[in-house]
């Protein structure tokens, strides 16, 4: 029997299934109404906004960047380049040519430049100072606050990630088996704990693709033939999420939906603990750092501990804010 006849077909009309049981055009009508669908859901942002959108040259915020500008949002690209070889040398290549085709401003952003050095040199200096942090530990760490800081000098109404359904997933069971609720609730199309203190300190981050698959927005990049890099971070290969990426996708595959049955039971617990006001104290009452006097739930913040580590003293840890 040809494959022809055993291909299934588009439950939307009689073409080949592409991905989702839907054929190719019907697929990107969906895949894109979805996005709209979670902007409004969570009333993530509006066409008013002046949108920052972090991108890494991989798929999911390559994809995330497109979409926006598609449907009508007022977005410019950030990356923030933690100078990991060919790596990411490639990846800033493909941002550019990606942000010039569809006529999108990109903002560049170097650890190098910032920091004095790159991730991996970050890494032996922290290890060798006692803080025993993964790569990517620290990369997000320090990652996170220069997107923060360059997205508040910018003037940015908030910064969108290309987190999909399936690392959002992942991040919530590694939550639970760290029997760590206040991280868990600091999950969610919208990043954070939403206190006043947070929302003076830190620009607002939001997640487009949070109900869409890693699988549906791998098609989606792959039908736009966006030129990405599809392999993972060499820093990732050991990494304790890699450990809950694999577990789940063995559990989807034999058990589906399970990742899908994971967001979908904590959008309906965890997450509405952000709205209620019997929390209000609790969020509020968050620590400041010593030395950056942004929220915290110690006296030091991560991204202070680490630059102390590299500096070598205390004092020189908030030196390194240029913006």
């Amino acid at each position: 029997m040809s494959m022809a006849k055993d291909a299934k077909k588009c439950i939307k009309c009689s073409k080949n299934v592409y991905c989702s049981n839907l054929c190719r055009n019907h697929f990107m009508n969906y895949f894109e109404k979805k996005v709209i669908r979670t902007i409004l859901k969570f009333d993530l942002f509006s066409k008013k906004d002046r949108i920052a959108v972090a991108v890494s040259g991989g798929k999911d915020s390559t994809v995330c960047l497109y979409v926006l500008k598609k449907i009508g949002y007022d977005v410019e690209a950030v990356t923030v380049d933690a100078i990991i070889g060919n790596y990411t040398k490639q990846n800033l290549e493909n941002l550019r040519e990606v942000c010039k085709k569809y006529n999108i401003k990109l903002h560049e952003i170097s650890f190098r430049e910032e920091l004095g050095m790159a991730l991996c040199s970050i890494k032996m200096v922290a290890h060798e100072k006692g803080l025993n942090y993964s790569s990517c530990f620290i990369c997000g760490v320090l990652r996170r606050y220069l997107l923060n800081q360059y997205a508040k000098k910018a003037g940015f109404d908030c910064i969108c990630t290309g987190h999909n359904l399936d690392d959002e997933a992942q991040a919530f069971v590694m939550n639970i088996f760290r029997n760590d609720l206040s991280l868990a609730k600091r999950q969610g199309p919208i990043t954070g704990s939403m206190s006043s203190k947070e929302s003076k300190a830190f620009v607002k981050r939001v997640k487009p693709l949070y109900l869409c698959t890693e699988k549906e927005t791998t098609a989606y990049s792959k039908m736009m033939k966006f030129p990405v890099n599809y392999a993972d971070c060499p820093c990732r290969e050991g990494a304790y999420r890699k450990e809950y990426a694999d577990m789940l996708d063995k559990f989807e595959k034999k058990f589906p939906p399970t990742k899908y049955n994971i967001i979908s039971f904590f959008l309906r617990s965890i997450y509405k603990m952000k709205d209620e006001k019997k929390g209000d104290k609790e969020r509020d009452a968050i620590n400041a750092c010593a030395y950056c006097g942004e929220p915290s739930s110690k006296n030091v913040c991560k991204r202070c501990e680490i630059l102390i580590a590299l500096k070598g003293e205390a004092g020189d840890a908030t030196k390194t804010n240029k913006y």
